[in-house]
């Protein structure tokens, strides 16, 4: 998974979306993470211009571009992977610009989600309340099952995902910080 050019340029984007307007009303830009990219902001306006209903998945670590693009984004989508402490495990070496776009998205009128893959190890019982204490008062958040196939980290591969029942009890103490909690199992 290490995705090698070329790559589509935005006009070349913009024409395979229009070629397939039929069948295409929406776009979901996401990873890698797309908010790195500070000409997000211009080309998610061409997007709405052009009529596409848009979401956007990411990591919540770039807010000023993030900022700049939401008058043209109906959903956010932003993963909170564990809690703060935890951060420094997949290299992060601060956690502030995270902080910011959760505060941006909690106070604004785009429609959004905080939401946590469950990957044992990363996010563990005790970290549920801290994550809880991240993104309170929001409006939701969403669990999502860990699937080993699909990790970049071989050592990944061979651990089990949570059960059901633990997922659920992780939900319910969810339910202490935020306004609806949902369940991707």
């Amino acid at each position: 998974m290490n995705p090698k050019p070329p790559f589509l340029s935005d006009e070349d984007a913009l024409k395979v979306l229009e070629s397939r307007r039929r069948f295409v009303t929406a776009v979901v830009l996401t990873g890698g993470e797309p908010a790195m990219n500070e000409d997000l902001p211009d080309f998610v306006e061409r997007l709405k211009q052009r009529g596409f209903s848009l979401k956007l998945d990411t990591n919540g670590f770039f807010p000023q571009t993030l900022e700049r693009s939401l008058p043209f984004i109906d959903y956010v989508a932003v993963d909170v992977k564990t809690s703060l402490e935890k951060y420094k495990l997949m290299g992060a070496k601060e956690t502030s610009s995270l902080l910011k776009t959760i505060e941006l998205l909690k106070r604004g009128v785009v429609d959004y989600e905080f939401r946590t893959t469950l990957v044992p190890g990363f996010v563990d019982e005790e970290d549920i309340p801290k994550i809880g204490g991240i993104v309170k008062g929001a409006r939701r958040f969403a669990f999502q099952q860990f699937l080993p196939r699909d990790t970049l980290d071989a050592s990944l591969r061979k651990t089990e995902p949570y059960p059901y029942e633990v997922a659920a009890r992780f939900a319910e103490t969810m339910k202490r910080y935020v306004n609806q909690v949902v369940l991707r199992i």
